[in-house]
């Protein structure tokens, strides 16, 4: 089958999600500099979960422009992904609500692990549906980026509950990782 309808939908799903985490930002009721100091938190969450979206929703966009057509278990696959995205905005505004404490960083690190896992089951069906030789299967070869950003997650999730503020520096680490675009699949579609 084709893949419109679900890039269209995992467009508009995404767009809902950056949407439902911004209207968590509340304005300071007093009209000062001050008055946004207590916001720091909630503006670090949200500027990580918006870079974080924005990394998933790129690179989503790069590998269904390099496939064909998708199947069944793919659409699955997709909307386990959309799930684990769709979490973002709890956990981002527990993480700003709590002023950074270590249930909330490491329910984060959860989300942040599931959805990376969710993203790699789906890039593991892509390509097994378009075939070992396909552009897919070449641009993300043994998937470091990938496996380095899960381990991280992981760190992070176990440094939460020695200092919270520390367990965050992972998830930074790999926003930091992936904001430099990759060009993996970029760079097989060109040659062809």
């Amino acid at each position: 089958m084709g893949k419109g309808r679900l890039e269209a939908f995992s467009d508009g799903v995404i767009a809902i999600i950056i949407t439902i985490m911004v209207l968590e930002l509340r304005a300071p009721e007093e009209a000062t500099l001050a008055a946004l100091r207590p916001l720091i938190p909630v503006f670090g969450a949200y500027a990580l979960s918006f870079v974080l979206v924005a990394i998933y929703w790129t690179n989503h966009h790069h590998m269904l422009h390099a496939v064909k057509t998708v199947s069944g278990p793919i659409l699955w696959a997709n909307m386990h992904l959309l799930f684990w995205l769709s979490l973002f905005p709890f956990a981002t505004a527990w993480i700003g609500d709590s002023e950074v404490a270590t249930v909330p960083v490491a329910i984060y690190g959860c989300v942040l692990i599931m959805a990376a896992v969710a993203y790699t089951i789906l890039a593991t069906l892509l390509v097994r549906h378009e075939g070992p030789d396909s552009t897919l299967a070449l641009a993300f070869g043994p998937d470091v980026k990938g496996k380095v950003s899960i381990a991280l997650y992981a760190l992070g999730i176990g440094l939460a509950f020695v200092q919270p503020w520390l367990g965050l520096a992972p998830y930074v680490a790999v926003a930091l990782l992936w904001l430099v675009p990759d060009r993996r699949i970029e760079r097989q579609i060109e040659p062809r």
